[in-house]
C-alpha cells in the first residue's frame, strides 16, 4: 500500500467513472445510428439529403462532448458560486420564449438565436439542479420542517410556473428533479404526501387553464381507438412497437418511420427502436438507461461533499425521469406529451445540455478519494 512520506498515512487515490464515460459514449452513438435510421427517410423526402437530421445532431454532439471535457475537468463548487447567476440567466430565456418565442408544430418553446434554434427550458433542467443543490447544502438542517422545504420549493416556482405556460411535460420533470433533490435530504413521508398534493394541484390547475387543449388529450389517451384523429401518433407508436416481435425486423426495416408516426426521430422514436430491434433491443436501452443510474448512485453515495452528491442526484433525477416518462408515453400508459428519450431523440439544445451534465457528473466523481484497501461501492 503507499503511503504519504510526511505522515505515514495511506495516500488517497484519484478516482473517475470510466464505466459511465463509457455508458455515455455507447448511448450517444447508439442515438446517432437510431436516429439516421429513423429519419433518413424524411429528411430525403423533405430536405433531399437523407442525412439532414443526422448531421444536425452530430454537430450538437460534438459540442456537447467537448462542454463534457471542459466541465469534467473544472472543479465543481465552481458552479454552486454562480448558482443564482444561472438560475437567473435561465429564468430569463424561459421568459423571453413567452414573448419572442419561435412558434414550430404549434408550440412556443424555442428561441432563434441568429441561426440557431435554443430551446430555453432544457438550460432551465441543469440551472435547477445547479440552483437546488447550492440552496439544500445552505440550508440543510432546516429542511427537515415542512415549511422549510416549501421555502426551498418557492425559490423553483418561478422557473417551473414560467415553463408551465407553454411546456406543460417539461415543467413536471423540472418539478420533479427538484422534489427528489429535496426528498433525499429530507426523506419524510409527510413532507412526500405534501409536496405531491401540491404538485396534483398545480397540474390540474394548469390543466383547467388550459381549456379543452388537455381535455382532448386526456380523453384521446383513454380511449385511442375511438380519437383516430387526436390520438393518431399514439396509435401509429403502438403499431409499431407491436410489429417488432422479439427480435424486430432489422436495423433499418422499419414501415412506420415511412411517413406513418409524425416526427418518429423527435418523442416516437423508441417505438421505432421497439419495430426495428424488438423487445430484445428494447430492454437492452432499458438496461443501459439502469446501468447509467447505478452508476450516478454511486458517484453521489461517495463524492467527497454533499453538493457534490446532490449534482448527481439532481442528474439521475432528471435521466429517469425523462426516461421514464419518454417510454410511458409512447406505450400510451400516460397522456401524450413532447418528452424526448435522452441521448437518442433528436434535438440539438437537449444532448448538448444532457452532455454537459454529464461532465459535471464526472467532475464529481474525479473529486471522489479512498484508500487503496477501500472499494467504491
Amino acid at each position: 500500500m503507499g503511503r504519504n512520506s510526511r505522515t505515514g498515512k495511506p495516500e488517497k487515490i484519484k478516482y473517475f467513472d470510466y464505466s459511465l464515460l463509457f455508458i455515455i459514449i455507447f448511448l450517444v452513438g447508439f442515438g446517432l445510428v437510431m436516429l439516421y435510421s429513423v429519419s433518413s427517410y424524411e429528411a430525403q423526402s423533405t430536405f433531399g439529403n437523407s442525412a439532414y437530421y443526422l448531421k444536425k445532431q452530430l454537430g450538437s454532439v460534438v459540442l456537447g462532448l467537448i462542454a463534457m471535457f471542459i466541465v469534467s475537468r473544472i472543479e465543481y463548487h465552481f458552479w454552486q458560486r454562480f448558482s443564482l447567476l444561472f438560475y437567473a440567466i435561465a429564468l430569463l430565456l424561459c421568459l423571453a420564449v413567452i414573448f419572442v418565442g419561435e412558434d414550430i408544430n404549434g408550440s412556443k418553446r424555442w428561441l432563434r438565436v441568429g441561426g440557431v434554434s435554443l430551446q430555453p427550458s432544457e438550460l432551465a433542467k441543469i440551472g435547477i439542479i445547479i440552483f437546488v443543490a447550492a440552496v439544500l447544502c445552505k440550508t440543510v438542517k432546516q429542511v427537515s420542517k415542512l415549511k422549510n422545504v416549501i421555502k426551498v420549493f418557492c425559490f423553483a416556482a418561478p422557473i417551473i410556473l414560467v415553463i408551465a405556460i407553454n411546456n406543460l411535460s417539461t415543467a413536471i420533470i423540472v418539478a420533479g428533479i427538484a422534489f427528489i433533490m429535496v426528498f433525499v435530504v429530507s426523506p419524510k413521508y409527510s413532507h412526500f404526501i405534501g409536496m405531491i398534493v401540491i404538485a396534483a394541484v398545480g397540474v390540474v390547475g394548469v390543466t383547467i387553464m388550459q381549456g379543452s387543449y388537455r381535455a382532448v388529450r386526456i380523453t384521446a389517451w383513454l380511449h385511442p381507438e375511438q380519437y383516430p384523429d387526436d390520438a393518431y401518433q399514439t396509435l401509429q407508436g403502438l403499431y409499431a412497437i407491436g410489429s417488432g416481435g422479439l427480435f424486430g425486423k432489422g436495423l433499418g426495416a422499419s414501415m412506420q418511420k415511412l411517413g406513418y408516426v409524425p416526427e418518429a426521430q423527435n418523442d416516437m422514436i423508441f417505438t421505432i427502436i421497439c419495430e426495428e430491434l424488438g423487445l430484445f433491443g428494447a430492454i437492452c436501452v432499458i438496461l443501459l438507461f439502469i446501468l447509467m443510474i447505478w452508476r450516478f448512485m454511486v458517484i453521489a453515495n461517495n463524492a467527497a461533499d454533499l453538493y457534490g452528491s446532490l449534482l448527481v442526484i439532481g442528474i439521475m433525477a432528471h435521466i429517469s425521469l425523462q426516461v421514464l416518462l419518454n417510454i410511458s408515453v409512447v406505450t400510451n400508459t400516460i397522456p401524450n406529451t413532447g418528452i424526448t428519450l435522452p441521448f437518442i431523440s433528436y434535438g440539438g439544445t437537449s444532448v448538448a445540455i444532457l452532455l454537459t451534465e454529464m461532465g459535471v457528473a464526472l467532475s464529481v466523481s474525479r473529486g471522489i478519494r479512498f484508500d487503496e484497501n477501500k472499494q467504491i461501492e
